[in-house]
């Protein structure tokens, strides 16, 4: 698994759920610049996704390789979802969807480098 993006993805997403606070408490719909910055951490994340799927093939190491794809596709899967819902919702329930899907991407990826050091079920 690669060392800087996953940290990189984390921090990115901590911020961006400190941003998502603002359109919560002001009962505002999620402004497009924050949208934008959504997209580049999904495509921050199909990045990791293809490069993690490249490094589980090539390892020697004993992964639970099922579980830790199924994260991968998971982590992928999270913020088109709350994006759909938050678009849906216009109040600050919408925004309140994406804060928390900013908060479970973390999670995500902190439990991959755990499957990937070997931490995960085999």
């Amino acid at each position: 698994m690669p060392e800087i993006l996953p940290t990189v993805l984390i921090v990115a997403m901590l911020i961006a759920a400190g941003l998502t606070l603002i359109p919560l408490v002001r009962d505002r719909p999620v402004g497009m610049p924050l949208i934008g910055g959504l997209v580049l951490i999904e495509l921050g994340l199909l990045a990791l996704t293809v490069l993690a799927l490249i490094n589980l093939s090539d390892t020697d190491r004993d992964v639970a390789g099922v579980t830790f794809v199924a994260y991968l596709v998971g982590s992928l899967l999270v913020l088109p979802i709350a994006g759909a819902w938050a678009r849906a919702e216009r109040s600050r329930w919408g925004s309140g969807v994406l804060l928390i899907a900013c908060l479970v991407l973390p999670v995500l990826i902190v439990r991959m480098n755990q499957i990937w050091d070997g931490h995960g079920a085999n």
